[in-house]
């Protein structure tokens, strides 16, 4: 039996009962290749997420544009009927055109679909958490997000979401989230190397609102890989767990979830939640992509 392990302690949403451990797990990765069609191996998609649960995870992070549907539809198969402390974060605002590409999903019409999509594929009568994802690939990008945001506040009503949050959005777009209904999550891209939410993180820390990170080795120099290679080598560490445990120690509002189709590096992931990085080496990671203050 797998042994339950220390995920980088908790995080309660804020206005709600979820209290979910820090380390999560990302399912992106459970479709084929370019998040396309079904994993070669849907027997191991399904023993990673069952690893997961079992190790202690209880926050997985999915969409049903992953695929499309195949990774949901993996999720239902794998831990259907769904333990009571799991909580499942889809996101909506995407969608995938037949030539493999992402297109925006914003419209009144396709936000409803959406849901209702991630409910049947899930087998769920209520999602857990909706994530609004806005902007580009993986940069935010200023622009009214109240139309959008107002379908799924309206969902929420109806009782077919419990809680919102947004996704690849800016600290000016977050606020007017806020106008619209309580946002317990932001998930954006952050990791050592790009840190220009450095005080957006910040400022959700001090409202209690929870922040998740996604590519957390995305977009690193040369320079920069070489010096988290370095402080991987002399903790021996990979620099995968390195760079999860510096986000675990940057704030206790951060969520992380790393995804991977093998139990192998599932647990190599998992184990970055017990490393702890002496204070020499913090201050030698903080200097890799530090946004000079204004």
């Amino acid at each position: 039996m797998t042994k339950q392990m220390d995920l980088g302690g908790s995080f309660t949403l804020p206005g709600t009962s979820m209290t979910l451990n820090r380390m999560g797990y990302g399912a992106m990765q459970l479709a084929g290749p370019h998040v396309w069609g079904p994993p070669k191996d849907v027997d191991g998609a399904i023993a990673v997420l069952q690893e997961a649960v079992a190790s202690g995870v209880n926050h997985i992070d999915t969409s049903d544009f992953y695929g499309p549907h195949v990774t949901n539809q993996i999720i239902k198969q794998a831990l259907h009927p769904y333990a009571a402390n799991l909580t499942i974060v889809t996101k909506l605002g995407a969608r995938r055109k037949a030539d493999k590409s992402w297109v925006h999903a914003l419209s009144r019409q396709e936000l409803i679909d959406g849901v209702h999509d991630n409910l049947r594929n899930l087998g769920l009568d209520t999602l857990d958490v909706v994530n609004l994802r806005v902007g580009g690939i993986a940069e935010p990008a200023e622009g009214s997000i109240e139309e959008p945001l107002t379908v799924l506040a309206e969902l929420k009503q109806q009782g077919l979401i419990r809680h919102l949050g947004l996704s690849n959005v800016t600290p000016g777009q977050f606020k007017q989230g806020q106008a619209i209904s309580e946002i317990v999550c932001v998930q954006n891209m952050y990791n050592l190397a790009h840190r220009h939410d450095d005080d957006f993180i910040d400022e959700l820390a001090k409202q209690g609102v929870a922040y998740a990170p996604f590519f957390p080795l995305g977009g690193f120099t040369p320079l920069q890989s070489n010096a988290l290679n370095t402080a991987a080598a002399s903790l021996q560490a990979t620099p995968m767990q390195v760079a999860l445990a510096w986000l675990l120690q940057r704030s206790p509002n951060i969520l992380l979830i790393p995804g991977t189709s093998t139990v192998e590096h599932l647990r190599e992931n998992l184990n970055a939640a017990t490393l702890q990085l002496p204070a020499e080496v913090l201050t030698e990671l903080d200097a890799i992509g530090a946004v000079p203050k204004r």
